[in-house]
């Protein structure tokens, strides 16, 4: 739950800043209509690297990394 909190406050904050600066005009609207590209793809990027960290953590089911851990030595020492 707290994960959908975080995500929805910062869309709405990037929401907020993206308004604003089609308001203010600062930057060209062509750059700013790009904005909710980047952030969708900045967002995907987000969410595989998470999920690649969690991958190499294991962090539910220690007992298995350590396995994996013991068949990643024995397969590399049988390589080299």
């Amino acid at each position: 739950m707290k994960h959908i909190v975080k995500i929805l406050s910062l869309l709405v904050a990037i929401s907020a800043f993206w308004i604003g600066l089609l308001q203010a005009a600062i930057i060209p609207r062509s750059h700013t209509w790009l904005l909710p590209i980047y952030f969708v793809v900045s967002l995907g990027c987000y969410g595989l690297l998470m999920v690649g960290v969690g991958l190499m953590q294991f962090p539910t089911c220690p007992q298995e990394a350590v396995l994996l851990q013991k068949r990643l030595r024995t397969s590399s020492s049988t390589k080299g």
